[in-house]
Formats: structure tokens, C-alpha cells, sequence
């Protein structure tokens, strides 16, 4: 087998295969920053549980459409996603409970739901998509609908990325010096949800969230910058995509887990080899230096 054969036959043979690549990379470029931000303010199993806040208005938008739309699954998810936000942001400002607790009450309460109006009129077929996602079932509509999410977050992330930064930093200076907070971190939690409805479209929103959160640590383990870290992060997304598909059409295995599998690979031997994994404290270290 030549390398021809390996890495470029089958985005060559196959659209299927092109339009997987193509919304693998899109979800790269969109996931792999905001997956930075979150683990920036410490949001990390937070974007997990907001992943399985889209599943509600997901399971509702397909009883709608009466089939796997993906305009109204993807609708319903944002609209779930949003009402999660706010709702556990209102519930840790109102009562004792922290923002943790209420995404994580919430959290278990719509992947239930969810399950539950999925299997009231879908099949087992239906459910399985809905959590798992179709990425190699991905069609020139969905691949649109993708690519217009990155674009916006890249875009957005571009024009707030100053005060998102401070506030992620210090959100009481921001507050001091009149910064609007509040609005930057809606904004946030906007873009979160609509990568996690991109997402939800092709690895379903079990897993979701894979493809922010892995390239995110994978970043953070590499690069003690910032804009190294985002850079990081979206390269290694790709990347894990990439290999992930190739690996899947090789040895028929399922394309969204194979994705999510690489990136855990990326991410276990940056533990070990990266400028802070465990590799460099075994080694011996000049005076002083430890």
C-alpha cells in the first residue's frame, strides 16, 4: 500500500469522505479555541454538561420535523443550550448552589429528557444517531451549516478577544473599570453552544464536546502562550480528524469514536513528551533548575 493509498484514495474516491473531512476541519477551526477559553476559566466538565443540554431541543426539533432535520434539531439545541446557560447562571446568583451544581443538575436532567422524547416516536436506529452523530452522513446542507459556525466564532472570538481574556483573567477588574462583563460572557456561552450544535451534527452529543476539550488540554501541555495555545488546539483538532477518518476507513471502524480516539492518543503522548509532560522530569535537570 503507498502512501497515496493511505492518507489521499479516500478523500479522492469518495464525497462522503471529503464532506467529513471537510466539517472535521471546520470543527477544529471552531472547537479547539473555545475549548482553550474554557478550560482557561475552569469551565471545562461545564461545556460537558452543556453538550447534553442540547439534547432536549435536539429530540423536540426531530418530533417537529417528524425526521433528522438538521435545521430543526440544530434550532432546538440552540435554543436548549442557551436556556441551560442562563438558567444555571440565574440559579447560582439566586441561591447557595454553585454554577457547577446547577449545570450538572441540569446536565443529568436533560440527557434523560432528551433520551425520552427520542424514544417516545424514534427507533433505536434514531437514538443512536441523535447521541453518537453521522459525520460521514453529512451532507452539503449540514457541511453549510457547519462552516457558517466556525466562520462566526472565529470572527467573534476575533472582535472579543481582548476584554474575553481580561474577563476570563480578572473578571473584578473588568467589572472596576466598567468593562460589561455580563455581555462578554453571554457572548461566550453563545459560541460554546453553537460549536457544540456543530458538533452535535456530526459526532452526536455524547461526544460532542471531544473535539473542544481534548485539543484544549492537548494545548495547554504545549504552549504557555495564549495565541500558541488557540494556534495548538485547532492544529491538533484537525489533525485528530485527519487520522481519525483514515483510520476508520481503513478498519471499518465507527468515524465519530475513531476521531475522539486519536485526539485521547494525542493527547497521552503529550503527557509524556510535551515541554511539561512527564518525560522532561525524568530527566536530569541542571542546578537550581528543578
Amino acid at each position: 500500500m503507498t502512501a497515496y493509498d493511505l492518507f489521499i484514495e479516500p478523500f479522492a474516491d469518495f464525497g462522503f469522505m471529503r464532506r467529513a473531512l471537510v466539517a472535521s476541519v471546520c470543527l477544529g477551526l471552531g472547537s479547539g479555541p473555545i475549548g482553550v477559553f474554557l478550560m482557561l476559566r475552569r469551565m471545562s466538565l461545564v461545556g460537558d454538561a452543556m453538550s447534553h443540554a442540547v439534547l432536549p431541543g435536539a429530540a423536540i426539533g426531530y418530533l417537529i420535523a417528524g425526521s433528522l432535520s438538521l435545521t430543526a434539531m440544530g434550532l432546538g439545541g440552540l435554543v436548549a443550550g442557551l436556556s441551560v446557560a442562563l438558567l444555571s447562571g440565574f440559579i447560582s446568583r439566586t441561591t447557595i448552589l454553585q454554577e457547577d451544581a446547577s449545570f450538572a443538575s441540569f446536565y443529568l436532567t436533560s440527557l434523560a429528557l432528551g433520551v425520552l422524547i427520542v424514544s417516545l416516536r424514534g427507533s433505536n436506529i434514531d437514538l443512536l444517531h441523535v447521541l453518537f452523530g453521522t459525520i460521514l452522513a453529512i451532507d452539503n446542507h449540514a457541511l453549510t451549516l457547519i462552516g457558517s459556525i466556525a466562520t462566526f466564532s472565529i470572527l467573534t472570538l476575533a472582535l472579543i478577544y481582548r476584554p474575553l481574556v481580561v474577563e476570563c483573567l480578572d473578571p473584578g477588574f473588568l467589572r472596576a473599570v466598567g468593562g460589561r462583563g455580563p455581555l462578554y460572557h453571554f457572548l461566550f456561552l453563545l459560541l460554546v453552544v453553537l460549536n457544540l450544535v456543530a458538533s452535535f451534527q456530526a459526532l452526536g452529543t455524547l461526544m460532542a464536546v471531544g473535539l473542544m476539550m481534548l485539543p484544549a488540554a492537548i494545548a495547554q501541555l504545549w504552549s504557555k502562550s495564549l495565541p500558541g495555545m488557540i494556534v495548538i488546539a485547532a492544529l491538533s483538532g484537525i489533525g485528530a480528524s485527519y487520522l481519525g477518518l483514515i483510520a476508520s476507513y481503513q478498519y471499518s471502524l465507527a468515524s465519530g469514536p475513531t476521531i475522539i480516539i486519536t485526539a485521547a492518543l494525542f493527547y497521552a503522548l503529550s503527557l509524556f513528551l510535551s515541554p511539561a509532560g512527564y518525560l522532561k522530569r525524568l530527566l536530569p535537570q541542571p542546578h537550581l533548575k528543578a
